[in-house]
């Protein structure tokens, strides 16, 4: 009596395409939002062409255009805040810091 053969492990699933740089563009998109847009267009185009879906891409395109805003946004705002508290109570004109830059209110 022989003994039945082992059968063979699975083999390994194919990787998909653009999943891994799905990926780190979905961490990118936290850390350099507008890089990780960008890496999530270009995962996503590859899985697309291989007729996969790819969810960690679609997903970095989403939040790193909306960083992406929140960031430019937060450019704007900032300095305008800032600078309209430096100005309050003071007069019209321009004053000195003391470190050698000047301040205009008005």
């Amino acid at each position: 009596m022989t003994t039945p053969a082992p059968t063979p492990a699975p083999a390994a699933p194919a990787a998909v395409p653009g999943k891994t740089l799905g990926i780190v563009a979905l961490v990118l998109a936290f850390l350099a939002p507008l890089i990780g847009a960008i890496l999530g267009f270009v995962a996503r185009a590859q899985s697309k062409a291989a007729g996969v879906k790819n969810t960690p891409a679609t997903a970095a395109i989403i939040l790193g255009l909306i960083f992406t805003v929140l960031y430019i946004i937060l450019l704007i705002v900032v300095p305008i805040v800032t600078l309209g508290a430096a100005c309050a109570g003071l007069e019209p004109g321009v004053y000195d810091t003391g470190n050698g830059t000047t301040l205009t209110c008005g």
